[in-house]
């Protein structure tokens, strides 16, 4: 499964909730945020596994590798894409780490990034 992504990203973040952390099978999911209509699938559409509503928010893995490309969020106004799946660095780098509060109690956040128990102010 394929997609393009637009490197216009709006924000970027190192997410350490427990649903980030069980759809990654790591410590915290590094994404950027973008709108829905910026990301279009290019190649094997029809084989995207979606977890969670359809119509609302969800995650979209590849059907074929299982990888978590994106999350749709935001009442499906904005996508947050995975930066492991990006084939070309971003422009943007995480600005923070959230959800914090909730992170892996065996991993140590080891960078001066600011770090909020849910989202910044």
């Amino acid at each position: 499964m394929r997609y393009a992504v637009t490197d216009a990203f709006r924000y970027a973040f190192n997410c350490h909730c427990s649903q980030c952390r069980r759809a990654t099978g790591s410590a915290f999911k590094p994404f950027a945020g973008i709108e829905r209509k910026a990301l279009r699938l290019t190649q094997g559409g029809g084989q995207a596994m979606i977890y969670g509503d359809p119509q609302a928010a969800h995650d979209v893995h590849c059907g074929l590798c299982g990888s978590l490309l994106f999350s749709v969020v935001r009442e499906g106004a904005y996508v947050h894409v995975t930066f492991g799946t990006l084939l070309d660095p971003p422009a943007i780098r995480p600005a923070a780490h959230i959800f914090v509060g909730s992170k892996a109690p065996w991993f140590e956040i080891a960078d001066a990034l600011p770090q909020y128990d849910e989202f910044p102010p």
